[in-house]
């Protein structure tokens, strides 16, 4: 939709015939465009539609605005007509028929009767002033009618977008909570009883209620571009629906977990029986070290070494009801708990026999040593003497005998070393010792 050039003087015969044409293709593009909207799938669907809200009072200032549209249109129509006729009239106009075509075509010679109360319901056109008629020009009305038609069309255009985008959407996304909810129902994930069974319901009721006010208030949910003067221009607000395709999306892999949860329940539950069993095989051989360390080792604190946690082996038996009974649901979060609890469980056993058994590996530690330095000694043909045969002899009896007092055996053992270390340090006479061999002068 165009506009019209501004007032002048009187126009020649040229003039007029130029300002006909250019009005014909007016007409032409705005009875193109008034059709146009006429027949919008938008308009069609708000005038049969039950509107609430913010929708329904631009749908009734919208309506109001066709309706002066028209008016409009037909004032228009007749003022082109009638400049028509009067160019007609003869071939050559005369002075007063291109006076009165100048004042028809540029000046404020057309009259829209009766438009007082379309003006006032139009939201866009603060200038009505309530009164019957209203005079225009033609570059005027042209003005009037495109604002009139802009706003019209922009408010058709984005209730269409949102009707055209976001019920399908919805619809789609309701038909997946419905396979979801069947889905849910068979492993056991029910309201009241699972989470994410109170999530679908939740996710039931919004979608419900999104979809009613999408369909009777559309704009509610359109997001205009800021700065944008095209009709329509902006997008629908999808953000109520992208929050709970994500909460479905969340609730799906939480059944998917269930699922998980069904089909290998019973190769999980032998697992953890095995950790559970061998945590217990662990904890028993630590009691058993601790007897022995008790009776081997003197002057030795040792750590008690508590029974097997009863209440893992009840919550194994309960996992073992649920999967039963096919209540997959509670039987997830069980396992998930149980096969931490069972790997801390073999942990703190393993630990329990390293703790115990220490004194033990001391002994053994202080038996390897003792050894190691006698065959050193031996190698350095000391193995007879008589003072370092008698340090060994103490501290051996001492690592061999029950209880073994282990800090005594530790000095023993170190006495021994100190006594080696100072006989291969000492220089040796070749008749006693052999020929002499410094290899060996190496320190403890």
């Amino acid at each position: 939709m165009g506009v019209t050039g501004p007032p002048g003087p009187v126009m020649d015969r040229d003039e007029v015939d130029r300002a006909l044409a250019r009005l014909g293709a007016e007409y032409e593009a705005i009875e193109t465009s008034l059709l146009a909207l006429q027949d919008h799938s938008g308009r069609r669907l708000l005038e049969g539609a039950e509107l609430t809200g913010v929708t329904k009072e631009r749908w009734a200032a919208a309506e109001a605005s066709i309706t002066l549209l028209w008016a409009y249109f037909d004032a228009y129509t007749d003022a082109l007509r009638g400049a028509r006729e009067i160019r007609s009239r003869r071939r050559w106009s005369s002075r007063e028929d291109l006076v009165e075509l100048t004042e028809l075509l540029r000046g404020e010679s057309v009259t829209v009767a009766g438009s007082a109360t379309a003006t006032a319901n139009a939201p866009t056109l603060h200038g009505g002033s309530g009164k019957l008629s209203e005079r225009f020009s033609l570059a005027t009305l042209v003005d009037r009618m495109n604002e009139l038609y802009a706003t019209s069309l922009d408010m058709v255009v984005a209730a269409d977008a949102v009707w055209s985008a976001l019920p399908a959407r919805i619809d789609l996304l309701a038909a997946e909570l419905q396979r979801t909810r069947k889905l849910a129902h068979s492993v056991g994930v029910r309201p009241g009883e699972h989470p994410a069974g109170d999530d679908l319901e939740r996710i039931t009721r919004t979608l419900t209620q999104l979809r009613e006010q999408v369909v009777s208030d559309p704009l509610a949910y359109w997001n205009p571009t800021p700065g944008s003067s095209a009709p329509g221009g902006g997008r629908p607000d999808t953000t109520v629906y992208d929050r709970e395709a994500r909460a479905l999306e969340d609730v799906r892999r939480e059944i998917d977990a269930v699922l998980t949860v069904r089909q290998d329940a019973e190769q999980r539950l032998i697992r953890l029986r095995d950790v559970l069993s061998r945590a217990d095989r662990t904890l028993a051989e630590a009691r058993t070290a601790r007897g022995e360390v008790l009776a081997k080792i003197a002057a030795t604190e040792v750590p008690v070494v508590s029974g097997p946690p009863t209440v893992l082996q009840e919550q194994l038996a309960t996992a073992a009801e649920y999967r039963r009974h096919a209540q997959w649901h509670r039987l997830s979060p069980l396992l998930e708990s149980l096969e931490q609890k069972a790997e801390d469980e073999l942990l703190r056993a393993r630990e329990s026999l390293t703790a115990v058994t220490q004194p033990l590996a001391v002994r053994a530690e202080l038996r390897g040593r003792l050894d190691a330095y006698k065959a050193k000694v031996a190698r350095h043909g000391l193995a007879e003497d008589p003072f370092l045969i008698e340090r060994y002899d103490a501290a051996r009896r001492m690592l061999w005998s029950a209880p073994c007092d282990l800090r005594v055996a530790e000095q023993a053992v170190l006495r021994y070393q100190h006594a080696a270390a100072e006989l291969l340090r000492a220089p040796r006479v070749p008749e006693q010792s052999g020929p002499e061999d410094r290899r060996g002068e190496d320190r403890a």
